[in-house]
Parts: C-alpha cells; sequence; structure tokens
C-alpha cells in the first residue's frame, strides 16, 4: 500500500469522526473521570469505536488511549496509534484546541498521520515521502534558526509552575495544552518547537511526530535519542519536537536540565 493510500485512508477516517463528533455537546456529553482525574466522553468512546472499525485491516494492529492494550499488535509491522479525542478538557471547555489524532506506524516509526482540528476546521496530514499539507495546501516546518526568536508551545500547567523562568527566556511562549494539536503547529511552521521531561503516551505524539518528519523537522526524546512506538509499555521519555534546524540549540538550552535528571 502506497502512503497516499494510508493518507486517503486517515483522511476519510478524520472526516467520518469529526462528523460523529459534531453530534456531541460539551455542556450536555456524559463524562467520567479515568486516573489522574482525566477525563473521558461518551464523544471519545464513539470515535474510538469508529475509528477502530475503519482503520485496521488484516494484519494491522490497533492502540488507542481509549481501548484496552491487546499486546498482540506488537507483532505487527503496521499499527494504527490513535487519541480519538486529545484534548477532552479542552472540549469540554469549549476551547479550540482539542483534536482527533491518527498516526500509523510502521517497524516501529511514525511513517503517516493525520490531525484534525473540528472547531478551527484545520485537517493536517503528512507521510514520510510525500509532505506535509494543511486543508489540501502544503506546508512545511519554519525556517528560524535562532532560538532567541522562536515560538516555543507550552502548555498552562508548564507555563504556571514555571512562570518565573519562562519569564526570563528570550524566545516567546504560546500556551498550547493539546500535545497533538502543538506538535502539528509545529509541522506547518505556525510554532518553532516544544519540549517536556515527562512520559509521553504513544498515542498523545505518534500522527505529529510523523507531520514534523514529513516537514523535514525532528522529534527525539528528551534526551536526544529517537522514538520507537509500538513498544511495550506505549509511552516515551519524554520529548523534544522542532523545525529541524533549532534542535541542537534547543538540546544546548535543556542540558543542564538534563544532567540533573541523569543524577
Amino acid at each position: 500500500m502506497s502512503r497516499e493510500q494510508d493518507l486517503d485512508r486517515i483522511r476519510h477516517a478524520l472526516e467520518i469522526a469529526a462528523e460523529v463528533l459534531r453530534g456531541y455537546s460539551p455542556e450536555l456529553v456524559d463524562v467520567r473521570y479515568k486516573a489522574a482525574n482525566s477525563p473521558v466522553t461518551e464523544a471519545d468512546l464513539a470515535v474510538n469505536d469508529l475509528l477502530r472499525r475503519e482503520l485496521p485491516r488484516a494484519g494491522e494492529g490497533w492502540l488507542s488511549e481509549e481501548s484496552p492494550d491487546d499486546r498482540a499488535r506488537l507483532d505487527c509491522r503496521r499499527v494504527w496509534i490513535v487519541d480519538p479525542l486529545d484534548g477532552t478538557r479542552e472540549f469540554l471547555e469549549g476551547a479550540p484546541q482539542w483534536t482527533i489524532s491518527i498516526g500509523l506506524a510502521e517497524d516501529g516509526e511514525a511513517v503517516a498521520g493525520g490531525i484534525y482540528n473540528p472547531t478551527t476546521d484545520e485537517m493536517f496530514l503528512g507521510a514520510r515521502g510525500v509532505g506535509v499539507t494543511l486543508n489540501v495546501a502544503p506546508a512545511t516546518v519554519s525556517t528560524r534558526a535562532d532560538l532567541a526568536q522562536a515560538v516555543v508551545l507550552a502548555n498552562r500547567w508548564a507555563v504556571r509552575r514555571r512562570a518565573d523562568e519562562l519569564a526570563h527566556q528570550p524566545f516567546r511562549v504560546q500556551i498550547v495544552n493539546a500535545m497533538a494539536y502543538s506538535l502539528a503547529l509545529i509541522a506547518i511552521g505556525r510554532a518553532d518547537a516544544l519540549w517536556s521531561r515527562s512520559p509521553k503516551s504513544e498515542w498523545d505524539t505518534a500522527a505529529g511526530v510523523a507531520l514534523i518528519e514529513a516537514a523535514g523537522g525532528r522529534a527525539t526524546t528528551f534526551e536526544g535519542g529517537p522514538l520507537r512506538f509500538n513498544v511495550w509499555p506505549p509511552r516515551a521519555p519524554g520529548i523534544i519536537a522542532t523545525n529541524g534546524q533549532l534542535h541542537h540549540a534547543v538540546q544546548r538550552f535543556l542540558a543542564p536540565e538534563a544532567e540533573r535528571a541523569r543524577r
């Protein structure tokens, strides 16, 4: 199957998932809370069920935030890695940063992805060897090479926790809470970098990493190692994602924190 065919499958799945989500209102949707007070709604579950029916074909695996993890996926070369509603808190708050996120991993690498923000009607699609589009128009990472001029994305919790430190940095910090949407914005050049030392679930990053790398950017673990997908457990030890040109500058900036973490 070609990458263009993979992207056609992702595009179609995002479109029909968005139709399902349009039937739910944040004010009326049923919601419960998982571990760490993480919300999940009936909308998350409905989209999860739809995508599970729509995406995997014979021999392909499945990994989703809202499905029990079947380790049989570890024997599959191709695995769909999905967050049916990334940014559930934002969805419930009416903040326009939640997305549907679909990534495809092949032999442990994120090779194709699609992220759709129904509120803003932004569809990000991309695959290795094909490139990235935003609503069909070609897109790419920024060319910014000076960290002092960069737009760095961080979620509101990180900004609150490190407000004094971030206030004195040369780069500009922009708050975007949902990880998938943040990665998509880097892939199209609307932002330049993000990083986090905390573990990141594969469903939060697979689609966005595929987009960034397809657009010419770079994504690694916080320590600078390769990001691998369809592993057990399905988490990476932190992340650094940039337009590529800024990657080494970000790593130098983070070196003291990385050294403290190793002690």
